[in-house]
């Protein structure tokens, strides 16, 4: 990939010339065993299973990693579904149309014109890999729609446990060739650092070279030691734990992302966060991962109403509750404003209770859990933070900025979603691109583009946030960066982010070090790391585009049509360069 082409005709705050300088490393103890692979892949999320089951016929020997158990990725969370133009009324071109709309301009077209015109025949060759969607009385899958699609183009297994049903087929694929020599899987590793070789004339880091991962009690190998590679496939999620509430595992601490980020590789679109629009809101002291009511539920029907009753979205958008997803979270948060409520309802009641069970089990049985009946209760909902829609950027083929590293599914920005997720695009995007990637990789190993490598120490320093923080920097995050966002909140947020110890294993306090290296501080300090970037890139954006809003820059702003990249200099220090998309 070249390097980022600088745009000159957009002025970044002052701000911007004092951006944090972080760590290029994890205080971590040197590897104790070490692996020799042709690759590894983290995460077993749809993206990471993909990659590592169509690397496994590819390359000699695939490392798969993963930080719980291989059916703990953020995948078996998700409910809506998988979207794809499968009937024959519908079109690639349609679902290319709505993505676009979504991503408020800044998508790439080459990359959405991938998505829609491969994502049909990945979402059946996930029907031939054991993955069982509903379907309709002539046998074939049912479709269903949700906000921001003009076509029925949703496919769902098992109501709304789509996600489960994916992940229950994928991993029973990797489950039948465990004991094949060819591939290895580690379960309960965190993988720390990405390994890169000697830097460039430019002083940048050199090709990658394999991980550092820690393995926490439970996998085949113990303690931290290092996977040596021809190349290293990132599918290790969202940044959810980066905010006090969220929708994702507590698994989703931003670890790819932080890593890719220290050894040298261009993050985009960090500041485009999807906070969901209709999460189960259990008062204001409640945190972690909160319970999700799917954009589905609308998209049958299901509508909003405000606390005093009445439905304000046909007066906010032409779609009403199935416009965009930061279209109808920032109504409901001005909703919630006006009112002076802390939560607004949903309103599924007149769907009929028979449907509502079968179609939404999952949710209905959830929402019982807290004494609410989907079927004759409103629903209490608000904003929550949901999806990451930026990352480690790529091109089309999964390749990063440093040779070797590949990126797909939440932790990439391969450019499909732009300033905004389009309902049930992700677990196509990781699908479609994670295939790409696996054959890219084939490729280039059997060429000998990509070969093992000696890895070197990066210059820069090395950091450990104590896990006591972490608390702190969620609530900087959620305050700073979170649904409606302004320079003096983000100011705020950036000076407390830079307050915050991250040298915690050289740091005494009567007598005893505020922390040592483990799983816990190098989490918060992946969820620093991600914040600090987060908070950095939102304020540098003056304008309000898809999941970011500012409320002292409420309009898009044509100059603003492209992309932020953000990377490390030789120093660590924060750079932030205007790109063209694509």
């Amino acid at each position: 990939m070249t390097a980022p082409v600088t745009t000159p005709s957009v002025p970044l705050p002052d701000d911007v010339t004092t951006a944090p300088v972080l760590a290029t490393r994890l205080a971590a103890p040197a590897p104790g065993w070490t692996v020799e692979v042709d690759a590894v892949v983290v995460g077993s999320g749809i993206a990471g299973l993909t990659a590592a089951l169509e690397l496994r016929t590819r390359v000699p020997r695939v490392l798969l990693v993963t930080k719980d158990l291989l059916a703990s990725g953020s995948t078996v969370w998700a409910q809506g579904g998988i979207a794809a133009a499968l009937d024959p009324e519908d079109s690639p071109e349609a679902h290319l149309a709505d993505t676009l709309v979504a991503g408020g301009g800044l998508c790439d077209p080459r990359a959405v014109e991938v998505l829609v015109t491969e994502g049909p025949a990945r979402v059946r060759e996930l029907v031939a890999r054991g993955a069982v969607f509903d379907t309709a009385p002539d046998g074939q899958i049912s479709l269903t729609r949700e906000g921001g699609h003009h076509a029925d183009r949703i496919a769902h297994a098992g109501g709304d446990a789509t996600g489960a049903e994916i992940s229950r087929a994928l991993v029973a694929q990797i489950e039948a060739v465990r004991d094949d020599p060819g591939i290895e899987v580690i379960e309960h590793a965190l993988v720390l650092d990405v390994l890169t070789g000697p830097a460039g004339p430019d002083g940048r880091p050199g090709a990658v070279c394999g991980v550092t991962l820690h393995v926490i009690g439970e996998g085949q190998r113990d303690g931290v030691g290092a996977a040596l590679s021809k190349a290293v496939v990132f599918a290790t999620g969202g940044i959810g734990q980066v905010f006090r509430s969220s929708t994702n595992p507590p698994l989703a601490t931003g670890d790819g992302i932080a890593a890719a980020l220290r050894a040298g590789a261009v993050l985009g679109d960090v500041e485009f966060v999807q906070f969901h629009p209709t999460v189960l809101w259990l008062g204001s002291g409640v945190k972690g991962q909160l319970t999700l009511v799917s954009e589905a539920v609308r998209g049958e029907g299901a509508l909003l109403v405000d606390t005093d009753g009445v439905r304000f979205m046909p007066d906010v958008h032409p779609m009403a509750e199935l416009a965009p997803r930061d279209v109808v979270a920032h109504a409901i948060v001005r909703q919630m404003a006006a009112t002076g409520s802390d939560h607004v309802w949903l309103d599924a009641r007149h769907l009929g209770a028979d449907f509502l069970r079968r179609r939404f089990p999952t949710i209905n049985e959830r929402l019982l859990e807290h004494g609410i009946d989907l079927t004759t209760d409103l629903v209490p909902v608000a904003p929550a933070q949901h999806y990451h829609s930026g990352g480690v950027v790529t091109d089309l083929v999964g390749r990063t900025s440093l040779r070797g590293l590949y990126a797909t599914g939440e932790v990439a920005c391969t450019g499909v979603h732009g300033a905004n997720r389009l309902a049930s695009n992700s677990l196509l995007e990781g699908l479609v691109f994670a295939h790409r990637a696996a054959r890219h990789i084939a490729d280039q190993v059997a060429s000998g583009v990509l070969r093992h490598a000696d890895p070197v120490t990066r210059p820069g320093s090395e950091a450990l946030v104590a896990a006591a923080a972490r608390s702190r920097v969620q609530r900087l995050a959620t305050d700073g960066p979170g649904v409606l966002r302004s320079a003096d909140g983000l100011r705020r947020a950036a000076a407390g982010l830079a307050l915050v110890p991250t040298d915690a294993h050289t740091r005494h306090d009567d007598g005893r070090l505020l922390a040592v290296p483990q799983v816990a501080e190098w989490e918060t300090t992946n969820v620093h790391q991600v914040a600090s970037v987060l908070t950095a890139t939102a304020l540098a954006r003056e304008e309000s585009r898809g999941g970011h809003a500012r409320s002292d820059f409420p309009e898009p702003d044509e100059r603003w049509r492209l992309r932020l990249a953000a990377r490390l200099d030789g120093d660590g220090r924060l750079e932030l360069t205007p790109t063209p998309i694509g």
